[in-house]
């Protein structure tokens, strides 16, 4: 128990038999990023909707806007999946939000909530993040989630893990496997027209409600009263802007 067993190896028949037929699970032990992986082999032809991909190590695993982040071997959770939704294009801003509420449920030990528009958080520290990038006629999405992590091996100040936060009782493959059945009934039930996932969002979101400030790509600072996600996945302000893209600061 313990550490040891939040680093244990990843084990792809394990994961697979805790999951439905949706998925198709597999696992490398290193790589460069299972997000780049999975989307040349989407762009290639050889990858199917429901196709995983995860990886123990990452040597140049990739955030929102082009960053960049490095994990200790076997400390992270980190993969990617790919999906073709049915609904048409200018609602799929939903599906990050829809992945970030998936994580933060598969996490509810730990009681996490969701920052728009890519992270998780425990106790307002993040615990995993993750980005969504259209790929020929689908969504690839890749997370990343901090595990078994000590306090030197966070990337910053301002992160934690489940084994900070105290939880030992779980493995990756366990961790894994619940995000995707979360995925799974939050996505189709979206997919299949059906809004009612905006509810569930609402009340995991740690950003409506808090006054905002927002760091747009264009060097552009706004703030603002979070008040609302738009039907396309926007962030909605008090002034009815309507954020696309952006860093989301909390203001106390």
């Amino acid at each position: 128990m313990g550490i040891e067993m939040l680093r244990a190896a990843l084990d792809k028949s394990r994961i697979n038999s805790l999951i439905t037929q949706y998925w198709r699970v597999s696992v490398v032990d290193v790589t460069t990023s299972t997000q780049s992986d999975l989307a040349a082999l989407v762009r290639s032809g050889k990858a199917k909707p429901g196709d995983v991909i995860a990886a123990n190590f990452q040597s140049a695993g990739r955030g929102r806007l082009s960053r960049t982040f490095e994990a200790p071997k076997n400390s992270a959770l980190l993969f990617s999946f790919y999906i073709q939704p049915k609904r048409k294009k200018e609602d799929w801003g939903w599906i990050a939000l829809i992945a970030g509420i998936s994580v933060a449920q598969a996490l509810g030990k730990v009681k996490a909530t969701v920052k728009w528009p890519n992270d998780i958080l425990v106790n307002e520290k993040k615990i995993s993040g993750l980005i969504a990038e259209i790929v020929g006629d689908g969504v690839v999405i890749g997370i990343g989630i901090n595990v078994g992590m000590s306090l030197e091996e966070l990337p910053v100040l301002t992160a934690t893990s489940l084994a900070i936060e105290g939880v030992s009782d779980i493995d990756r493959n366990e961790i894994l496997a619940k995000v995707l059945s979360q995925f799974e009934s939050n996505f189709i039930t979206w997919d299949e027209g059906d809004d009612s996932v905006a509810q569930i969002y609402t009340s995991l979101s740690s950003t409506l409600g808090t006054k905002v400030q927002i760091h747009y790509p264009n060097d552009e600072i706004e703030k603002g009263l979070a008040v609302a996600i738009s039907p396309r996945g926007e962030l909605v302000l008090d002034s009815g802007r309507r954020v696309q893209a952006g860093d989301v600061v909390h203001l106390r």
